[in-house]
């Protein structure tokens, strides 16, 4: 063969300096970042030639901190570095497709309809068109089409919705807005608008540890990485630095060289174990038992053997240790209620403002700070921690124990779910007069003493040695975690004299490996209470460092406004995604409930025919979480109706809602979700991959969700389980009429969508990009032009937004009216809505909105001018200020000044513009406290008079400064201290959460304002969580999720785990062609060494990995890092490259979320009760799947 390249050797002409000049040549840089949810936000310069990207390099010029803090450059990663390569790769988006059965008919149908709304209406109107687009998903046959007749087929979809079945059957799904904030608001912005509803993200990747909000109110709020150098001790588990945060590894590196001592918690040998003075490899998902044990060591040794003045002191004042709880025929109950005691019988708020014992006047004392004083009619400015009494002023000296002065010492009983019963142990307790006779009280902290079993000198007390094998001793510790006693015992002494020497500075870094186990809020509790123990939360180098998810939208207070909607006046609708994919794609048929593996041990019920579908019922109906859609019936038909009836206000449209509610004649779709007119009908899905690597129950979407072939064989098991369900012997298969997908890439999600967008990349658009891991502003800047027909998010959804407008002057034209369910919402009046459950749908009580059932509001939509509403910041900023953490913020001079910048007109009247990106992205820093120092005092001003603090002088040093977008352009801008957030970031101090809470002496927004221990909701009493707890990991035999693969093949039963991976960040980059060669060109099965023996499978060998819900094969490889019993496929994979066919099932095989499926824990549902009330991404159940377990076994090479 002749060769086409001539081979020439002239070293002395040194021609290779030419080429590496020529390859490096660039006509510009621009910075710019990457919108991918790694928690990065790096910033990164790139280099353009010839209106080409021809590589990328990390920028070097952050601001530096405070003096003796390393820099945070450089910042970037091997993922990163390689993106350039998605802009012209072979499976980059480049035009619009639409499926070629879906095209055909459309085509057809607009033959004999000029209307494109009818014609729509017709191919869904007949079971075999619609049966042909389900069944053609995920099997190819794409065909490029004009943008005019995608956006045509998607505007005439949703306008037939809103007319045929509600704006409520329209939903969208896209993550983590902080990575790319704008283009997240575009699709939120424009459901919001219409009607449609917003999914949410941080729970369902089970990136939000339920613990936060528990203990603090706070969904998460953590320390940037440099803070990490503050800490003295740092505890890592369940997260595996050097691979998933690895712009910020060498902060681990250098707190090491400065002598901090670093331990991990890993079961297997991860790579940041070898940065360890200790590996505990404890066995997975069984930190809670370890931690547990470590907590009874610090109580033992450092508060009753031997008292530290900086705990005991810290705990008084920043926890609900020394407050006051009701005991009752043996058992623990509420916090005792001021309103209970004759001397604050009368007070405003009663059953929310609590009580201490004080040691000066020895009696019951009500302190200032709880969540009573938050919501005041009157009673202003006593909602701060000042320990004095909130009716006279006078200080006080609380008691932590009644140990050495008490009444009596009582029996209680505590639960005990290891060994499946209760155990009974000695309180001391005062009695107190109430309204109700003589109250039997203890405090928190004896309380926790009794459950950790800590022997404190009470008289008939048991003594416990640490080597007696009773509940939470190191001895106890053992048979779950694998670790000796005297590991942990040294452990938790080294723990304890760190915090007490350094005053607070112990910190736990923890990620998805522990946030992903069932009962993730009891193990993160346990590892919280340690910090509290020893005064580390609100301490730079110290408290809880989460880090899953780019959680941090740090403008939140204006970009959720812009984002949903507000400035036009809307309430959006925002789902829980975990629920509405439980519910909708039919997982709970597959699962007998809750009580096989999560059941209660007090015995008031019997829960044996409950299932966890009937709590999430209950749920809706009392206002604790969201569902859409709302009713069995449209909610524009619903108001028509009741206008119909006679309602004239909206008070009186509400109230008609309510009575046929309460008539039954009107029903919550929950009730009945496998009825067709509550089936969602239209997705749109952008920034993710919603039916891939976010799918958990990938299977179950495939056959419920879209009607398309799956691998699923797990049998129905829900009949005969479900009370507040309507049970279809016939599940449903295919409910979605389309599915829209945005993305640059052909990855999971588009291969099974009806019509794929081409969307523009991070390197071709301008954007916000902010993350919890560093406390700057980066800018996404449109490096160069979006390639072939691609667009920027804010663009298509501009266009789909005018398209829509354009159909509607014919369908719906005018305004409508639409009446939307909310439930009880967190940081809001709502969180003193339900003191006590009681359930109206049972006649307990009366069924009151926004009191014993949710929240309804009547809101007026504009279909006909939604495109303009679209692109214009409406009035409501300007009347109604910002919002962010039970702040209202004016910010009327700053939208005037916004309307001259950048102004549109829009009915006669001048707006501020948002027609472009960069116009959205600078009304965000504009009107945020976080970048507009005049705001930020001003909302520390608001604060004063709600806490009674002195607080504004926070802000007298950067009051101003605006940060703008050519500002983060020129170079990363810090955020500024505010009151949105915990943290005090002034003269360059590192961000730690909650320092302002402990420094300021500003409440946690919970029910005590401090930091809980005690959780007195009657579902968490009931649950027997109401203390940190252990409860056991649930085995394979309740799960239902293996009993037919049992018989199905020969395979070896093990623990599935997926953790993040090396060479990709979630599915992104794993196609990536230049990390697959570093990843044997796909996602391999890890495997122990020893279980690999056994099964007879040796590296780089085929194996089908299956369960009931699905399969997956690749190539193994054999390693003795991974723990015996698991095995390991790192998230994520995608169906689009190196899927194999399965021998087992006869079809292609699925990817790591085919062997998934979700389940909720249903006392993650409860609401309307202080800190325990719903807000997007803040509350709810997670969508766990670590559980899982899998067969696993060896094949001969595949058939692709």
């Amino acid at each position: 063969m002749t060769k086409w390249i001539k081979e020439k050797t002239a070293p002395t002409e040194r021609k290779w300096e030419e080429f590496y000049r020529n390859r490096f040549q660039h006509d510009k840089r621009v910075r710019t970042t990457h919108g991918v949810n790694c928690t990065g936000s790096c910033s990164w310069q790139v280099f353009v030639k010839d209106g080409i990207v021809t590589w990328e390099m990390q920028a070097t010029d952050y601001p530096a901190l405070e003096e003796g803090l390393p820099p945070y450059e450089p910042r970037g990663c091997q993922r990163g570095i390689s993106f350039s390569w998605y802009l012209y790769s072979p499976i980059r988006v480049k035009y619009p497709y639409v499926r070629g059965a879906l095209i055909d008919l459309w085509r057809e149908a607009r033959e004999k309809h000029a209307d494109p709304v009818e014609a729509w209406k017709r191919i869904m109107a007949d079971p075999e068109s619609r049966k042909a687009i389900q069944q053609a998903r995920g099997k190819g046959g794409f065909r490029r089409v004009s943008w005019d007749e995608a956006l045509e087929i998607t505007a005439a979809s949703v306008v037939n919705t809103i007319k045929q079945h509600g704006p409520d059957r329209i939903i969208g799904f896209s993550p983590i807005p902080a990575m790319s904030q704008v283009s997240y608001a575009s699709g939120t912005r424009f459901l919001s608008l219409l009607g449609g509803v917003v999914m949410s993200f941080y729970d369902w990747y089970c990136d939000l540890p339920p613990a936060s909000p528990e203990i603090w109110g706070e969904q998460t709020d953590v320390h940037e990485s440099a803070d990490w150098y503050n800490s003295k001790m740092i505890a890592v588990m369940g997260s595996n630095i050097n691979m998933t945060r690895t712009p910020d590894a060498h902060f681990i590196a250098e707190v090491r060289h400065a002598g901090a001592k670093l331990v991990v918690f890993s079961p297997d040998f991860s790579q940041v174990a070898k940065y360890a003075d200790y590996w505990i490899p404890a066995h997975g998902g069984q930190d809670t038992a370890f931690w547990m044990a470590v907590n009874h060591v610090l109580l033992k040794e450092f508060y009753i053997d031997r008292q530290v003045p900086y705990f005991t002191e810290y705990a008084k004042l920043n926890t609900d240790l020394p407050f006051l709880i009701e005991v009752n025929e043996k058992r623990p109950g509420r916090y005792l209620r001021a309103n209970q005691v004759t001397d604050y019988s009368a007070v405003e708020n009663g059953d929310w403002k609590l009580l201490v014992w004080d040691k000066n006047s020895e009696k019951a004392r009500m302190p200032q700070g709880t969540i009573g004083y938050r919501w005041p009619n009157k009673d202003t400015g006593k909602w701060n921690l000042k320990m004095q009494d909130g009716a006279t002023g006078e200080p006080l000296d609380p008691e932590l124990s009644f140990v050495q002065a008490h009444d009596a010492v009582v029996d209680v009983e505590l639960d005990d779910f290891a060994g499946n019963g209760v155990i009974t142990r000695k309180l001391p307790v005062r009695y107190v007069e109430t309204g109700h006779g003589q109250v039997a009280v203890t405090t928190v902290f004896d309380l926790i003493l009794a459950q950790f079993g800590v022997p404190c000198g009470l008289p008939d007390e048991t003594a416990v040695s640490y080597d007696d094998d009773t509940l939470y001793t190191p001895a106890w510790q053992e048979k779950y975690t694998g670790i000796h006693r005297d590991t942990l015992i040294r452990f938790a002494r080294d723990w304890g004299d760190n915090g007490e020497q350094t005053r607070g500075k112990n910190l736990i870094i923890i990620g998805a490996g522990a946030n992903h186990w069932y009962h993730n809020n009891l193990l993160y509790r346990a590892g919280i209470v340690g910090l509290m123990l020893t005064g580390s939360v609100g301490v730079n180098g110290g408290g809880l460092a989460h880090y899953v998810g780019q959680e941090k939208v740090v403008s939140q207070a204006s970009w959720s406004t812009i984002a949903f909607a507000g400035d036009w006046g809307q309430a959006p609708r925002q789902q829980n995604t975990p629920s509405f994919h439980y519910v909708h794609s039919d997982q709970w048929r597959y699962e007998r409930g809750f009580s096989i593996y999560d059941p209660k041990l007090d015995g008031a019920k019997d829960d044996t025919k409950q299932h966890t579908i009937d709590m999430q019922v209950q749920a809706v109906r009392r206002g604790w979480l969201p569902f859409f859609p709302q009713f069995n019936r449209s909610s524009l038909d619903v108001v028509r109706e009741a206008a119909n009836g006679g309602a004239k206000s909206d008070s009186e449209v509400i109230q008609a809602v309510v009575d046929q509610i309460k008539q039954h004649k009107l029903g919550f779709a929950v009730e009945d979700p496998d009825a067709p007119e509550n089936w969602p009908r239209v997705w749109f899905i952008w920034r993710g991959n919603a039916i891939g690597s976010s799918a958990k129950g990938h299977e179950y979407f495939l056959r419920h969700y879209l009607g398309t072939h799956n691998n699923a064989i797990a049998p129905e098991m829900a009949e005969g389980y479900v009370n507040e369900v309507k049970f279809h012997p016939q599940a449903p298969v295919g409910k979605l009429d389309l599915v829209v997908d945005l993305n640059f890439r052909m990855d999971t999600s588009a291969l099974y969508s009806d019509i794929v967008l081409p969307a523009a990349t991070w390197y071709e658009k301008d954007d916000l990009n902010t993350t919890d891991m560093h406390s700057y502003f980066n800018p996404m800047q449109a490096a160069v032009a979006p390639a072939w027909e691609s667009k920027p998010d804010w663009e298509i959804y501009k266009a789909i937004a005018k398209k829509v407008s354009e159909f509607s002057v014919r369908h719906l034209p005018g305004t409508v009216k639409d009446v939307i369910m909310q439930p009880l919402t967190h940081d809001t009046v709502d969180e003193l809505a339900q003191p006590v459950i009681a359930d109206w749908h049972s006649g307990e009580t009366e069924a009151v909105p926004g009191k014993s059932m949710p929240k309804f509001r009547v809101v007026e939509r504009d279909y006909v001018h939604l495109y303009d509403q679209m692109i214009t910041l409406g009035r409501g900023v300007e009347k109604n200020g910002v919002f962010a953490h039970g702040l209202p913020i004016p910010v009327v001079e700053e939208y005037k000044t916004l309307t001259q910048r950048q102004p549109r007109m829009f009915n006669q009247q001048v707006y501020p513009s948002l027609a472009t990106a960069r116009e959205a992205v600078e009304a965000i820093l504009a009107l945020d406290p976080a970048s507009n120092g005049e705001i930020a005092h001003r909302a520390f001003e608001i604060e004063e008079h709600k806490t009674g603090l002195d607080l504004a002088h926070l802000a007298d040093g950067t009051r101003s400064t605006r940060i703008t977008f050519d500002d983060i352009v020129a170079q990363p801008r810090r955020i500024l201290t505010t009151p949105t957030w915990s943290g005090n970031v002034n003269q360059g101090r590192a961000y730690s959460p909650f320092t302002l809470n402990v420094e300021q002496r500003i409440p946690w927004r919970t029910l005590t304002g401090r930091q809980h221990f005690y959780l007195d909701h009657e579902n968490y009493l009931a649950w027997g969580e109401h203390l940190p707890t252990y409860k056991p990991r649930p085995d394979h035999t309740m799960l239902d999720e293996t009993q037919k693969s049992l018989a199905e093949a020969q395979g070896k039963l093990l623990n599935y785990v997926t953790p993040h991976g090396k060479w990709s960040i979630h599915s992104t980059f794993s196609e990536n062609d230049r990390m697959m060669t570093l990843s044997r060109g796909g996602y391999p099965v890890w495997l122990n060494d020893k279980d690999s023996t056994e099964m007879g499978i040796a590296d780089n060998d085929w194996v089908e990995v299956f369960n009931d819900n699905g399969v997956f094969v690749q190539r193994a490889i054999v390693s003795s890092r991974i723990p015996a019993g698991t095995v390991f496929v790192y998230h994520a994979t995608e169906r689009t490259v190196g899927i194999p066919k399965s021998p087992l099932r006869g079809k292609r095989a699925g990817m790591n979320n085919s062997l998934t499926r979700a389940r909720l824990k249903p006392v993650l549902m409860t609401g309307g009760y202080a800190q325990f009330t719903y807000f997007f991404n803040y509350w709810g159940p997670t969508g766990v799947n670590r559980d899982t377990f899998v067969f696993v076994r060896r094949i001969e090479k595949p058939d692709f």
